[in-house]
């Protein structure tokens, strides 16, 4: 059903969306539900205690007119063209991460939260013919938000791999010879018995999620992040940025460290297109 109502939906020009955005959504959930404000408040005050309180509402409001701007936007995602969706994000760099990617076999594109990542998928349009894209994802409880979230992600042609399987489909992929790259939401808080990396970040201290690390080495893929910036409503620019052309000659926890940092610069540039709705630092130090 809900699939349905959303490839429905899909079919309206962008400018419907927003003004449905605008008009209903933000209204809703800003002032109505009132969702995670106390959080986002919280988030955005340890993480920029420099600023004053009226900059860091602002920051707030902001950012919940992209959040609203990213749910519609992945929507008509749904039907939006590869020639439209080319326009709408332009990727930067893409000759130099396509040769380091031929050369190894396979990448690791490490993303956040940030601007609208679900449009990210459509890198798979900037990559060398043959590239199989896999996005990993975790599996939502609601089986008819997740069974939505799966066809709107792979719309673009990428496949889906519930990070359990991944590893799995790797070797896969590589002793079938099929070149990938994987896509990573590597900003989301770690187990804390599975966190092995702790870094400042946004003046807290933060666990991290390595996989992306790993993953790298062990595969010897070279390691990528996707640098966002918003141009304008509906149009999103991505400099891909090298953080390891060859990972297995990299110092334990350097890839890990350096996406922290270019992230944090990400954020700082542009704040509002970060997702302070995620209780990033739930877990502190035991």
């Amino acid at each position: 059903m809900l699939l349905r109502c959303a490839a429905a939906l899909s079919h309206l020009p962008l400018r419907i969306h927003y003004a449905f955005a605008d008009g209903l959504l933000f209204p809703i959930i800003y002032y109505l539900v009132r969702y995670r404000r106390k959080l986002v408040d919280m988030n955005l005050r340890n993480s920029f205690p420099e600023k004053t309180e009226a900059e860091r509402k602002q920051i707030a409001r902001a950012f919940y007119h992209q959040f609203c701007d990213t749910i519609v936007e992945s929507v008509y995602g749904y039907r939006c063209f590869d020639e439209e969706m080319r326009q709408r994000v332009v990727f930067e760099n893409m000759d130099e991460v396509n040769r380091l990617v031929d050369a190894a076999g396979g990448g690791i594109f490490m993303l956040a939260h940030f601007g609208n990542w679900e449009w990210m998928a459509s890198i798979q349009q900037w990559e060398s013919p043959g590239v199989k894209e896999l996005n990993v994802y975790r599996k939502l409880k609601n089986a008819s938000m997740d069974r939505l979230m799966l066809a709107l992600r792979a719309k673009r042609g990428g496949e889906c791999v519930e990070k359990q399987r991944i590893l799995r489909e790797m070797v896969r992929y590589r002793s079938e010879h099929q070149p990938i790259t994987i896509g990573l939401l590597s900003d989301q808080k770690p187990r804390p018995e599975v966190a092995r990396t702790e870094l400042t970040f946004l003046n807290q201290e933060t666990w991290w999620l390595d996989g992306g690390e790993v993953l790298g080495k062990k595969f010897g893929y070279p390691v990528f992040y996707l640098y966002i910036t918003r141009k304008k409503r509906g149009y999103y620019h991505v400099e891909m940025k090298t953080l390891a052309a060859e990972p297995k000659n990299t110092a334990e926890g350097e890839i890990t460290t350096a996406y922290a940092r270019i992230l944090e610069r990400n954020i700082q540039e542009q704040p509002h297109l970060w997702l302070w709705t995620h209780n990033r630092w739930k877990f502190k130090r035991s």
